[in-house]
């Protein structure tokens, strides 16, 4: 690609970052305009998966993410009493596909990418708006706090609640409501020991899982009708809803501020885009294929899409040829988990649970089996691929 050829990203959370971090390795000049005052992301960790570690070894960083995550998968799930339904290995699932599955702070993330780009590529605090999506005649225009670029590309990453994606498909139904509310929590919490857990109960999930810094990630949900708060705090929502789960549960509530607790009703993109381009805008993450956290992918896909749009960013068309049957597989995959998981049918809740056991009594490559497809997925051009080291 022509060093002149100039990329806008709208968006400088992990998707967008990503993107631009590859585009700039491409030869693209880059300018990342994010609405906030600081790349410093809402949320609290974020899982990868080898899938998405390999995209991070395309923009020579995946290594590096590997050294500072913790390494998932000793565990296993668990019913509100503590009974184990499964076991799970953290080498198994390396062996099964191709490299660990990790834990790190979002934060972390952002930071190791943003490292990538020039210092001056990053504009925080620009409300940026797609003014035109250009043509094969015409250069895209965006316009932010009263400055105006012209690019060959725009890469619209600006999440579920994307302006981008509303200017390019104004007739597109948007986000819809997944059901559930999530909580999360990042903290310390002395004397804890424990191994990885899910525990699924009636209509609730709770995870515990340790990061590498020593500190916990905690996550909850439940079904709820949207728009609800606690009377009080959500320290005290959780107390009531997870309280009497097993241990190190009621230890994490405990240790928990109520302003440590993040709360957040889960929509999804239930209805797929036509397309993830228009013109010379490319959607990509949460703003093309927003989908319910159930199986640990969204930011994962976030990070594909970001590597196969900077192969792919002079014909769009082919990009979103590469990117929406996949997207829309998992993100209907993890629907389909969310009410497997959150059911609160007591006789579906016995046949969930005896299959669990089942399946984990005969091995856990029949457990991961879901990740089949997902996990092992590769660049499709190797070529162009940093060795995978310990990936």
């Amino acid at each position: 690609m022509a060093q002149s050829s100039r990329a806008v990203v709208i968006g400088g959370g992990i998707g967008g970052l990503t993107a631009a971090a590859a585009l700039h390795r491409h030869g693209w000049q880059v300018t990342v305009l994010e609405r906030a005052g600081s790349l410093a992301p809402v949320g609290a960790a974020i899982s990868l998966a080898p899938n998405a570690l390999r995209a991070l070894d395309v923009i020579g960083i995946g290594d590096q993410i590997r050294d500072l995550a913790a390494w998932q998968g000793d565990g296993g799930l668990r019913t509100p009493s503590g009974r184990w339904l499964s076991r799970s290995s953290a080498e198994a699932a390396a062996a099964r596909f191709g490299g660990p599955l990790v834990l790190l702070h979002r934060s972390t993330l952002i930071d190791s990418i943003a490292a990538l780009l020039p210092p001056d590529a990053v504009r925080t605090a620009a409300d940026a708006v797609l003014a035109d999506p250009g043509d094969t005649g015409r250069p895209a225009r965006v316009t932010a706090a009263g400055d105006e670029w012209e690019a060959d590309l725009v890469v619209g990453a600006d999440g579920i609640r994307s302006a981008v994606r509303t200017t390019l498909f104004p007739d597109h139904p948007g986000p819809v409501y997944a059901g559930f509310t999530t909580w999360r929590i990042v903290i310390p919490v002395p004397g804890a020991e424990f191994a990885s857990h899910e525990t699924w109960g009636r209509g609730r999930i709770w995870g515990t899982h340790p990061l590498k810094d020593g500190r916990v990630y905690a996550y909850a949900a439940a079904t709820l009708p949207a728009g609800g708060r606690a009377p009080d705090d959500e320290k005290a929502e959780l107390l009531r809803r997870f309280g009497d789960w097993h241990d190190p549960i009621p230890a994490v509530i405990a240790a928990a501020r109520p302003e440590d607790v993040l709360r957040h009703d889960v929509h999804h993109i239930a209805e797929p885009l036509p397309a993830h381009h228009r013109g010379r805008v490319a959607l990509l993450g949460d703003a093309a294929h927003a989908m319910p956290p159930t199986l640990g992918q969204g930011g994962n896909q976030a990070v594909e899409d970001a590597v196969v749009l900077a192969h792919h960013a002079g014909d769009l068309a082919a990009y979103t040829a590469a990117r929406l049957p996949r997207t829309t597989a998992i993100a209907r995959q993890a629907v389909r988990v969310s009410r497997l998981n959150l059911t609160a049918n007591r006789a579906a809740i016995a046949v969930r649970n005896t299959a669990v056991a089942a399946l984990s009594q005969a091995g856990p490559a029949l457990l991961l089996r879901g990740f089949d497809g997902i996990a092992d997925w590769r660049p499709p051009y190797a070529s162009e691929q940093a060795p995978l080291g310990k990936g």
